[in-house]
């Protein structure tokens, strides 16, 4: 029998691969990890967490004005960029220490070098002059940001790792792109102030959400005073002189003046000099590892968990992955992750919260599909003068009534939708839903009041 140097070896620090890690090594399995950066991965160090502590920071102006409707005085208020990017460094420093300490105590023998495959069961780690053997290897090396190397000036532009800590606040940015982390950026800028102009080459931002989120959210970012250029793409960008830093040139022949470019365009996965090709994994054509269902390559050893397989690119989907891989690997349980109704947040201004299909894809697979839909203005708008609308809308199988998606936009909309998750992937049905008492006063209340539908989609022709 083969002699190998750990049970299993986890290449990735990330969320799937520590926490794969720390549960083998808790099982007793001898589980090395090769993490060559920081522990936490694209979430914890450079993605959700710090994004979001940034959409809350980006909030406060507009709570200090509705401070004033509720009988608050609130004096003059300052914004530290410098302040908010060193709380931000202290916070990630914490929750890292977080992930080392499990791994610690789960006795993970943590590695600080690049882990290259040198065939599917030897690894070299680059810069430690040595390899080591694995009788089973985890792959959860996650993904980084695209960028357009071939338009010219992209060096002088930043992706969604760098924006976190530039040097200083710009007076204006260009965000290129139309996906949520380009529209997330966009609220957040635009919040702290930044003259912000948001540039997507398709019709529509948020194009694979329900058509009334994206809808509500495009209005709200434009009422907000986010410029939206669509249908238009930045040619290139340039150094300048005087009040901004760089000329932004558009296809449509647009000049704009900005101090910073931001390119979010895009994520593709880490697997470059990763040494696949040695130990024979196969690769889909946008890099990403081919697994089946059970997160298995093609080599018998060889597993993959999170965006480095380019499923659906969520840090809960990599712990999920990596929990199933966990119990099909060690276990003798063979567990296939489930990807289906996965609740899911955009944390624009205003936020969205979503779980299973939208109006358009839901009308494309059943012939009668009823729409309940409701759009408000919040309670808590409402003494502070604010005229911001909230969504809420569910969209329901008129035969057999099951619930096939509910979205909501506004406030707290991605806590709603975890709980939404769960009702869903229970297969409630919309009479589920109308016998469950509201609770008052609630805008949540709304998904259990809407009694009659706004209108159905029979055979994808909208009806009333």
């Amino acid at each position: 029998m083969t002699s190998y140097d750990y049970d299993l070896f986890v290449i990735g620090g990330g969320s799937g691969g520590v926490r794969a890690g720390r549960l083998a090594g808790s099982m007793g399995k001898k589980v090395g990890l090769a993490e060559e950066y920081r522990m936490g991965g694209t979430c914890v160090i450079r993605g959700c967490v710090p994004k979001k502590l940034y959409v809350y920071a980006s909030q406060f102006p507009e709570h200090f004005n509705d401070a004033a409707g509720y009988g608050w005085t609130v004096g003059e208020s300052s914004f530290d960029w410098s302040k908010l990017v060193a709380n931000k460094v202290t916070e990630i420093a914490r929750l890292e220490g977080f992930y080392v300490k499990g791994l610690d105590n789960s006795k993970v023998e943590i590695l600080r070098h690049r882990a290259v495959l040198k065939d599917a069961h030897t690894i070299e780690l680059v810069g430690a002059g040595k390899t080591v053997t694995a009788e089973t290897i985890l792959i959860a090396t996650g993904g980084h940001p695209f960028m357009d190397d071939a338009m010219p000036g992209h060096e002088l532009c930043v992706n969604s790792d760098q924006i976190f800590d530039l040097s200083e606040l710009p007076k204006s940015i260009v965000i290129q792109g139309g996906g949520y982390i380009a529209v997330e950026f966009a609220g957040i800028f635009n919040g702290l102030g930044v003259e912000t102009t948001l540039i997507y080459r398709g019709k529509q931002i948020l194009k694979n959400f329900d058509s009334d989120a994206f809808r509500l959210v495009t209005d709200s970012m434009i009422e907000k005073g986010i410029r939206i250029v669509t249908e238009t793409k930045v040619d290139a960008v340039a150094e300048a002189e005087g009040d901004y830093r760089l000329n932004v040139t558009l296809s449509n022949g647009e000049v704009i003046a900005a101090d910073q470019v931001l390119q979010a365009i895009g994520r593709v996965p880490n697997t470059k000099g990763l040494g696949l090709e040695n130990a024979g994994v196969k690769q889909a054509d946008d890099g990403s590892i081919i697994v089946d269902d059970y997160s298995r390559t093609n080599i018998e050893n060889i597993w993959a968990v999170g965006d480095v397989t380019n499923r659906v690119q969520l840090t809960p989907v990599a712990i999920h992955e990596a929990m199933c891989f966990l119990e099909t690997a060690f276990k003798g349980n063979p567990v296939r992750p489930d990807h289906e109704l996965i609740p899911t947040a955009v944390f624009s201004q205003p936020e969205i919260g979503t779980v299973g299909m939208s109006e358009e894809e839901a009308a494309k697979q059943y012939a009668n599909v009823e729409i309940y839909r409701a759009l408000f203005r919040p309670m808590r708008n409402t003494l502070a003068g604010r005229f911001d609308k909230m969504l809420t809308k569910l969209v329901v199988d008129g035969d057999s009534r099951k619930v096939l998606g509910a979205h909501v936009v506004g406030p707290d909309a991605g806590e709603m939708a975890q709980l939404l998750g769960v009702a869903l992937k229970a297969a409630a049905t919309k009479d589920d839903f109308d016998r469950t008492m509201a609770l008052h006063p609630s805008a949540a209340e709304e998904f259990v009041t809407m009694y009659t539908p706004s209108y159905r989609l029979v055979n994808g022709v909208r009806e009333g």
